[in-house]
């Protein structure tokens, strides 16, 4: 396990995927597992548009799909998956509208306590995808954002479970308050992890969390020009759809083994291959596993 031939050869773990049984589903696992993936993280998926939880029931449903997904997955294609179980937050904001803030607030959090019990349970290893809305909203909404975020983080805190974290893109400047929240709830930066997260992992630009990288065109360049900058433990996704009406998006299954391939012949030129080595072991083992894989689903 390490380089070989000029290819990293070892694990590759894809730490935010979404699959669907409606979609592809396990045939989107496989085309991973066939390009050299080795574990996901299997993050729930909300029922956008149209299929939005009513009740804590509706969301234990949910979540009972995302797990017999995994198993699914597990059983069929023979890769580890580690899965995540949350309220997305643009399902708080959507329902703010239909059900009142009161009633989205309380539907969110109790959300997360369902989310804490699969982890405490060992069905899931941590919470998520939560987080703020990523787009516009009022003063008013954005505020009971924060405030809903820090309860969020509060929580995930006194469970002692990573969260993974959807929010907008405001380069360092998100980071720098997501971090501070953080340190208001007391919960470790590391344990935050920012999904979706800029290919810039320097300690600047990260400010202590953790960053699961989305590993687009440009990511490769990006953290070539930041990774020596960087203490952080960061990790790749696509952030897969498993969309039947978006094929491919956000990103295609198979992205994060060839954007390693990538990067790998990329550090060739610049790295020792043990140093290459040591680096793809922490982004692709030691740091997945010390968020995730301690928990054992």
């Amino acid at each position: 396990m390490g380089i070989s031939g000029g290819r990293w050869t070892g694990p590759i773990w894809d730490t935010h995927m979404h699959l669907d049984f409606n979609a592809r589903g396990v045939s989107a696992a496989q085309d991973f597992a066939n390009a050299g993936g080795t574990h996901i993280c299997l993050v729930h998926k909300p029922g956008f548009p149209d299929q939005l939880p009513k009740s804590i029931g509706d969301v234990k449903n949910a979540y009972e799909g995302t797990l017999k997904m995994a198993n699914a997955v597990r059983r069929e294609v023979g890769i580890e998956v580690y899965p995540i179980l949350g309220p997305h937050p643009v399902v708080w904001e959507k329902q703010i509208h239909t059900i009142g803030m009161e009633v989205s607030n309380q539907l969110h959090i109790e959300s997360v306590e369902l989310a804490i019990s699969y982890c405490q349970e060992g069905q899931a290893v941590a919470i998520g995808e939560v987080g703020r809305p990523h787009y516009s909203v009022s003063d008013e909404v954005w505020d009971a954002a924060n405030i809903q975020l820090l309860e969020v983080m509060k929580m995930a805190k006194s469970a002692d479970f990573p969260i993974q974290l959807h929010v907008e893109e405001n380069a360092a400047q998100t980071n720098l308050e997501l971090g501070e929240i953080c340190d208001k709830a007391g919960l470790s930066r590391e344990q935050a992890v920012h999904h979706y997260a800029s290919g810039d992992v320097s300690n600047d630009f990260t400010h202590g969390l953790s960053s699961s990288v989305s590993m687009g065109k440009r990511s490769v360049e990006n953290i070539l020009h930041s990774y020596q900058q960087s203490d952080c433990k960061w990790t790749m996704e696509t952030d897969y759809l498993d969309d039947i009406n978006r094929p491919g998006a956000v990103l295609g299954p198979k992205t994060v083994p060839k954007r390693t391939q990538t990067l790998t012949s990329s550090l060739l030129e610049l790295e020792d291959p043990s140093e290459i080595e040591n680096l793809l072991m922490n982004i692709h083992h030691f740091w997945p596993e010390s968020l995730y894989a301690k928990f054992d689903p």
